[in-house]
């Protein structure tokens, strides 16, 4: 008996679901990204109103005074759906552990002097709890955001937090296993005079309506500000006074905020690209925190670099005002 196997060739009919189609063509295949965030935010058919605010839908575009005539151009240049967001920070913590693997075995924080090992403490420690009242706003970006690129993003951003704030504490635990460091962290976030004006513009932000305020305060102005200094300005001078074991864990937090800059970079362009009244309003907020944010680290760089603290947080601004500028905000000099 001879069997005669042939291949035939299966041509679906579709290459995506239709919503996706009508975004992208008829005959042309999604990216899983495509398939994981366009037009699946619910419009229609609320059953009622939230309790907490009934003026509005449980899903409203007034949410924010930003404008927008479709809210899925803020698309994720990094294109994150659950998978391959998993999958890239899995990448980067295994990175990180290395690093902190050769730390720890080769003892380089016992190198530094311990003059500025009590700095690092007093800087780098009490940043796990501004690093857990950035992921409460990421949620509440989550919550209260409109379309699902932002809202996916900001979501998997809230769990970077988290992630960050335990970076930190494995840090304060190799500096002192006894939790020393972290209980003296949580006390200078509470109680001491360079941490406060943060901790205020921090608290102010929690409180604030308009989850797009709160996207540029936090991602924006406070993280643009704070990040570049604690873990660029700062660092580089603790090279100076043996360092080089808190430089190289804090190559972690510097990689994951060029990644996530990409993706606020993006959504600030889209913003402010839509009309010229989104620019305005884009625009006055990032003058408001971003002033808010300077001002608030200007204690903090005194009192870790000294004379020196003023030039850097300037030299940070300045930097920021420019990345600004090229998202098309208005910024004043």
């Amino acid at each position: 008996m001879n069997i005669d196997i042939q291949a035939e060739t299966l041509i679906p009919k579709r290459q995506t679901f239709s919503h996706v189609a009508r975004r992208i063509g008829e005959n042309k295949a999604a990216t899983r990204y495509e398939e994981a965030t366009y037009d699946i935010q619910a419009t229609h058919n609320f059953h009622y109103r939230p309790l907490y605010a009934p003026e509005r839908e449980i899903f409203d575009k007034s949410r924010t005074a930003i404008v927008m005539n479709d809210w899925h151009v803020f698309k994720d240049p990094r294109q994150f759906y659950y998978a391959s967001y998993n999958i890239n920070r899995a990448a980067m913590q295994q990175d990180f552990d290395s690093k902190f693997a050769f730390v720890e075995k080769s003892g380089l924080l016992n190198t530094m002097a311990p003059a500025w090992a009590e700095k690092v403490a007093a800087y780098l420690i009490p940043m796990r709890h501004y690093e857990w009242g950035a992921n409460m706003n990421c949620q509440m970006v989550a919550d209260a955001g409109y379309g699902a690129q932002i809202t996916s993003a900001a979501s998997f951003c809230g769990m970077d937090r988290v992630g960050l704030s335990q970076t930190l504490s494995r840090i304060g635990l190799l500096m002192d296993a006894t939790s020393g460091v972290l209980n003296r962290g949580r006390v200078a976030w509470l109680e001491a005079p360079e941490w406060q004006g943060l901790r205020h513009a921090m608290e102010d932000s929690f409180v604030l309506t308009d989850w797009f305020e709160t996207f540029v305060a936090q991602f924006l102005c406070m993280d643009g500000i704070l990040h570049p200094l604690v873990f660029q300005a700062f660092e580089t001078q603790g090279q100076n006074h043996g360092g080089m074991g808190i430089t190289m864990l804090s190559e972690f937090p510097q990689s994951w905020y060029a990644d996530n800059a990409r993706w606020v970079d993006a959504v600030i362009t889209a913003g402010a690209a839509e009309s010229p009244e989104n620019a305005a309003l884009l625009s006055k907020w990032f003058a408001n925190w971003t002033g808010r944010a300077v001002d608030a680290v200007q204690a903090l760089a005194a009192h870790t670099l000294g004379d020196a603290g003023a030039a850097a947080v300037a030299a940070v601004d300045a930097a920021l005002k420019n990345r600004a500028r090229k998202l098309g905000l208005e910024v004043s000099p």
